[in-house]
């Protein structure tokens, strides 16, 4: 979604993330990103391993001619690749997460908006623009309606609780060098309820993202966050039918390839993302009776 630049200096190596500029366009960004900054500032004062932005001239997001961006540290790290994960990296996200979620847990409802995204229109939108993709989405179409309808009526049975979450702490933003890691891409954290976020996370860490989930790691994770203190879930099916960002991600990726509040030169990894992310729904939806068995600790 943003540009990353690694910068070398006289002082220095820095990473420079620039910010989408549509993304910056939208209505409360500033709001969001200023809580999240925050947030950050509380996560570092506690220890947890993050590579926070700095500051200059006393603020951390910086903006030159109408362009925003952060500047870090630069951390000699990589993120993981699915086949690179093993028990302990899922044992350290599992306790690292519950040490998140513990530090300022309120028990108060969760304000969910409830998902309205019409896919008929960006099935007929795409019929003109990439009959691939068409297609796809064409026979995806039952499947996308079946969960947006659950996921919406699934949010409303969510227990009252909020916590810090990270809200994309998978393998991508997470660096590792050896057993030393840090947790980037820190823009998204905001208050959501911690058991969905657990639910994702353990999915993504133990393979989901390549369409085959380790159920071993995926119970390494889980346990490790029970064993660290984190509250678990008692529903595991309300979670499930939660759990539908990806549709949002979809529906962002279908705007891209369409040209819609981005620019031109997002269109060819917004056509990778939207087939990455169909399959991801698909197999995640025929998936769900071998996932629910394997939350049972």
């Amino acid at each position: 979604m943003h540009k990353m630049v690694k910068i070398d200096t006289q002082h220095g190596t820095y990473a420079l993330k620039l910010l989408n500029p549509f993304v910056m366009r939208k209505e409360n960004t500033m709001d969001h990103y200023a809580q999240a900054e925050r947030l950050e500032n509380l996560l570092e004062q506690r220890g947890i391993p993050i590579l926070p932005a700095l500051y200059l001239d006393g603020r951390k997001m910086q903006e030159i001619d109408g362009e925003y961006f952060y500047l870090f540290d630069y951390f000699h790290g990589k993120a993981l690749k699915i086949n690179e994960i093993t028990a302990h990296h899922c044992k350290e996200m599992g306790k690292v997460l519950a040490e998140i979620h513990r530090i300022d847990k309120k028990y108060e409802p969760e304000a969910f908006c409830e998902m309205s995204i019409d896919w008929n229109l960006y099935l007929a939108e795409m019929k003109y623009s990439n009959t691939k993709l068409y297609t796809m989405l064409k026979d995806a179409l039952p499947v996308l309606q079946d969960c947006q309808h659950k996921g919406n009526q699934a949010r409303k049975k969510l227990p009252q609780i909020v916590s810090i979450c990270h809200n994309d702490m998978d393998c991508k933003n997470v660096l590792w060098n050896g057993d030393e890691y840090r947790i980037i891409d820190l823009e998204c954290l905001s208050y959501h309820n911690p058991f969905l976020e657990l639910f994702e996370l353990a999915l993504c860490w133990s393979g989901y993202e390549d369409c085959n989930i380790d159920f071993q790691l995926f119970q390494f994770f889980l346990q490790e966050y029970k064993h660290a203190g984190g509250e678990m879930p008692r529903d595991w099916e309300t979670l499930y039918d939660c759990n539908i960002a990806r549709l949002e991600w979809l529906e962002y990726n279908l705007k891209r390839v369409l040209g819609i509040d981005c620019g031109m030169d997002e269109k060819e990894i917004g056509m990778q993302q939207v087939e990455k992310t169909l399959r991801l729904i698909l197999y995640y939806f025929h998936m769900k009776e071998q996932i629910l068995e394997h939350c049972r600790l």
